[in-house]
Protein backbone atom coordinates (compact mmCIF):
# COMPACT_ATOMS: atom_id res chain seq x y z
CA UNK A 1 0.00 0.00 0.00
CA UNK A 2 1.53 3.37 -0.84
CA UNK A 3 0.64 6.51 1.08
CA UNK A 4 -1.19 7.75 -1.89
CA UNK A 5 -3.67 4.73 -1.00
CA UNK A 6 -4.33 5.74 2.19
CA UNK A 7 -6.16 9.08 3.01
CA UNK A 8 -6.86 10.00 6.74
CA UNK A 9 -8.56 8.47 9.97
CA UNK A 10 -8.32 5.13 8.31
CA UNK A 11 -10.14 6.15 5.13
CA UNK A 12 -9.02 5.12 2.07
CA UNK A 13 -9.08 4.97 -1.98
CA UNK A 14 -9.45 2.06 -4.16
CA UNK A 15 -9.86 1.64 -7.91
CA UNK A 16 -13.15 0.82 -9.17
CA UNK A 17 -14.12 0.59 -12.85
CA UNK A 18 -11.05 2.67 -13.22
CA UNK A 19 -12.07 5.50 -11.17
CA UNK A 20 -10.87 6.11 -7.35
CA UNK A 21 -12.96 6.12 -4.81
CA UNK A 22 -13.28 6.68 -1.44
CA UNK A 23 -13.93 3.88 1.08
CA UNK A 24 -14.20 3.16 4.80
CA UNK A 25 -12.27 0.02 6.18
CA UNK A 26 -14.69 -2.78 6.37
CA UNK A 27 -16.29 -2.01 3.20
CA UNK A 28 -17.51 -5.08 1.16
CA UNK A 29 -17.56 -5.99 -2.75
CA UNK A 30 -20.93 -6.12 -2.20
CA UNK A 31 -21.34 -2.22 -1.24
CA UNK A 32 -19.16 -1.48 -4.05
CA UNK A 33 -21.73 -2.96 -6.29
CA UNK A 34 -24.30 -1.50 -4.81
CA UNK A 35 -23.04 2.01 -5.76
CA UNK A 36 -22.06 1.17 -9.14
CA UNK A 37 -25.34 -0.68 -10.21
CA UNK A 38 -29.03 -1.38 -9.59
CA UNK A 39 -28.87 -4.76 -11.39
CA UNK A 40 -29.27 -7.59 -9.58
CA UNK A 41 -28.37 -10.04 -12.19
CA UNK A 42 -25.84 -10.31 -15.07
CA UNK A 43 -23.05 -9.13 -12.88
CA UNK A 44 -19.61 -10.39 -12.72
CA UNK A 45 -16.76 -8.85 -10.12
CA UNK A 46 -13.45 -9.17 -10.53
CA UNK A 47 -10.85 -7.69 -7.59
CA UNK A 48 -7.61 -7.11 -8.39
CA UNK A 49 -7.83 -9.58 -12.03
CA UNK A 50 -9.62 -12.26 -10.12
CA UNK A 51 -13.38 -13.20 -10.53
CA UNK A 52 -15.07 -12.77 -6.81
CA UNK A 53 -18.39 -15.48 -7.13
CA UNK A 54 -21.48 -13.77 -5.75
CA UNK A 55 -21.84 -15.71 -3.32
CA UNK A 56 -18.66 -14.21 -1.42
CA UNK A 57 -19.65 -10.49 -2.21
CA UNK A 58 -20.91 -9.41 1.19
CA UNK A 59 -17.62 -11.22 3.17
CA UNK A 60 -15.19 -9.62 0.98
CA UNK A 61 -13.52 -6.47 2.17
CA UNK A 62 -11.49 -4.76 0.17
CA UNK A 63 -8.26 -2.84 0.89
CA UNK A 64 -6.43 0.46 0.22
CA UNK A 65 -5.60 0.05 -3.07
CA UNK A 66 -7.68 -2.21 -4.54
CA UNK A 67 -8.47 -2.52 -8.36
CA UNK A 68 -12.38 -3.97 -8.51
CA UNK A 69 -13.79 -4.31 -12.01
CA UNK A 70 -18.22 -4.40 -12.02
CA UNK A 71 -18.80 -6.36 -15.46
CA UNK A 72 -22.52 -6.12 -16.48
CA UNK A 73 -23.74 -8.28 -19.31
CA UNK A 74 -24.61 -7.28 -23.00
CA UNK A 75 -26.85 -9.25 -24.82
CA UNK A 76 -26.84 -8.79 -28.11
CA UNK A 77 -25.67 -10.48 -31.53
Amino acid sequence: MSDTDRVHDGIFQVVVNGLSSTVVPGTTLGELVRRVTDHQAGIAVALNAEIVPRSHWDAVQVQAGDRVEVLTAAAGG
